[in-house]
């Protein structure tokens, strides 16, 4: 099937790592199948991945180019409804089987995931699921070259210590935005550290994990206040956010 999408879904489209995850991943669903949201639908496609599983398919994209095309490449699917509207404004008017979502960013910041699903929840039937899960983020310490938050493409930096899971983010259940918490590294090797390097993995189900992809979660680099480090030197630091308010939320600093 030839997909109409906007510039950045045809980018996502590419993504052949993050768009087979999430076929296996509905492909492997097993509950009830009258009902599914797909909240920030794009251009459709995992839209078009739920249509021979189920019934009734609601497909809620906000950006109306995206709409249009998901619009577009769903027209003969008679289960399947596009609407262009802001799921936050959406009149949800029946509970789902399962809820598709993704609006996946590093660590939740960029994107409204946690808010649209801290909405959308109680539109989940009580043994309902919700694609992905969950999330797990991991940090570290790093020296890198550029002074400023920004994602790890083509940036050079160098890692500084082992590799810290500091939150796992489980999406049935209710999402404080409000992020704080003390990352406790252990250096190993002996350099200027003036930054941490967030990883975000993503567990779609408890069989399946990806990322990060090129258009899925690159890691995301944020500077901390210069500070010499030696080999097993235990540095920590304070690291606050707001998840689905953008990365000026980003706060640090070195406890």
């Amino acid at each position: 099937m030839k997909f109409q999408t906007t510039h950045y879904h045809l980018d996502l489209l590419k993504d052949t790592e993050r768009v087979s995850a999430f076929f296996e991943a509905i492909d492997n669903y097993s509950g009830n199948t009258n009902l599914a949201y797909d909240l920030g639908c794009g251009s459709g496609l995992l839209s078009y991945f739920l249509s021979d599983k189920f019934d009734e398919i609601k497909s809620i994209e906000i950006d109306s180019k995206a709409s249009k095309c998901a619009s577009e490449n769903l027209k003969e699917f008679d289960n399947i409804e596009v609407v262009n509207e802001d799921v936050l404004n959406y009149n949800f008017t029946e509970k789902a089987d399962l809820i598709v979502c993704e609006m996946l960013d590093t660590g939740l910041i960029d994107e409204e995931e946690v808010q649209v699903l801290n909405y959308a929840r109680k539109f989940l039937k009580e043994d309902g699921e919700i694609i992905p899960n969950a999330i797990i983020n991991i940090a570290e310490l790093v020296n890198m070259q550029r002074h400023y938050i920004h994602w790890d493409e083509n940036a050079s930096y160098e890692i500084l210590s082992n590799p810290l899971d500091y939150s796992k983010i489980i999406f049935k259940e209710e999402i404080n935005p409000y992020f704080e918490t003390d990352l406790k590294f252990k250096v190993n090797k002996d350099k200027i550290a003036n930054g941490i390097k967030i990883t975000t993995v993503c567990i779609l189900n408890d069989n399946l994990v990806c990322g990060p992809t090129p258009m899925f979660n690159p890691p995301l680099l944020i500077p901390i206040d210069e500070i010499n480090v030696k080999c097993n030197d235990l540095i920590n630091v304070k690291l606050k956010y707001i998840m689905g308010q953008g990365i000026e939320t980003i706060e640090t600093q070195i406890i």
